[in-house]
């Protein structure tokens, strides 16, 4: 799901250096070695790291729904993000040198607050699932891309007309979706609504605060202060009997940990310095048909017409969206060169 990483200001400076502020750290730094790789095989790592994101953050959903069995939700997420922060602030020291983890006060401060909007986004999507579908809930945090055009509408920002209409109708599946007969209570429903505004609340910010210029920093504090957060919560409210925690959980926790957020935002992050921006935010329309296809297979959850509507109408919307907003000038003059636009192609932790 998205996360503005930086401002029209770094998006520009990125453009005109033919490269994004995001830099992998398993990559070259930017597109100048493609040449030497061979098309043929630099084509090839793209579509695995495509193919990596698609099925791992599509799935990151059927693992909340596992981990949720028997943990219970809040000490589930705070455990969770507590652990993977900390793997991959390590990581990072290791790869990149510990200066890279070296910020500002003022970019601590964004990292605390974009960490509580998205890290408690996904707290509340795990209190949600316990009662709604995976795919369900998988097209309701779908529609991030759409809340975001209408974040920039009300601040005063000028969408395109493309964008506004597909929001309108985008909504309109959004309804379809959030309605008694999908077969989970409409409290669960819009438990998953007020996750996905959290989710664009948080990405539409973060672009406009102080933040590290490293991702794997910022998505690093971002996700210990979720963590931090959280996990007292989950403490207070809770009283977690690791004897009770089934293998299924513990399965589905530690692979939310290990490949949700740190192998799939690798691939992402790779992604977004080796693959131009348009093929990149095409994750946000098919992460939700890959946990529907997981649903359906693992936990032989039931597709309504009601819901195939909806989930019609809110994927062309979101790929109607992607398409006009996360593809700027800058991003067509320079090739495969990946940058930012206002959080499209971005992706909070998972």
């Amino acid at each position: 799901m998205p996360s503005e990483r930086e401002g029209e200001s770094r998006k520009r400076a990125a453009a005109l250096r033919v490269s994004t502020p995001h830099r992998s750290t398993l990559a070259p730094p930017s597109l100048r070695g493609v040449g030497q790789c061979g098309a043929v095989s630099h084509r090839a790592r793209v579509w695995v790291s495509l193919s990596t994101v698609y099925v791992i953050w599509g799935s990151t959903y059927l693992g909340i729904e596992l981990a949720g069995e028997t943990i219970p939700p809040l000490f589930a997420v705070g455990t969770r993000f507590v652990a993977a922060g900390l793997l991959m602030a390590a990581l990072t020291a290791w790869r990149r040198g510990p200066r890279v983890l070296r910020v500002r006060r003022a970019e601590l401060a964004g990292c605390v607050l974009i960490g509580a909007l998205l890290p408690g986004a996904n707290a509340v999507l795990f209190v949600a699932e316990r009662h709604v579908p995976t795919g369900l809930s998988a097209l309701i945090i779908g529609s991030v891309p759409l809340w975001i055009v209408l974040l920039r509408a009300v601040t005063g920002d000028r969408p395109p007309a493309a964008a506004l209409a597909g929001v309108l109708v985008g909504f309109g599946g959004l309804a379809l979706l959030v309605h008694p007969k999908s077969g989970a209570p409409l409290w669960a429903l819009l438990l998953v609504v007020c996750s996905a505004v959290m989710w664009a609340t948080g990405s539409f910010l973060s672009g406009r605060v102080s933040m590290p210029d490293d991702a794997f920093a910022a998505t690093s504090y971002e996700m210990l202060a979720g963590g931090a957060i959280l996990l007292p919560i989950g403490l207070a409210t809770t009283n977690p009997d690791f004897a009770d925690f089934s293998g299924r959980s513990i399965f589905g926790w530690v692979y939310l940990v290990t490949f949700g957020s740190l192998v799939g935002y690798t691939a992402y992050v790779w992604l977004l310095d080796n693959a131009p921006l348009g093929t990149v935010a095409t994750y946000a329309y098919v992460n939700p048909v890959v946990a529907i296809a997981l649903g359906a297979a693992v936990l032989h959850e039931a597709l309504t017409w009601t819901i195939v509507a909806g989930a019609v109408l809110v994927l062309a919307c979101v790929a109607l969206v992607v398409r006009t907003e996360s593809v700027p000038a800058e991003a067509g003059a320079v090739g495969a060169g990946a940058c930012e636009a206002d959080g499209y192609a971005a992706a909070p932790p998972r």
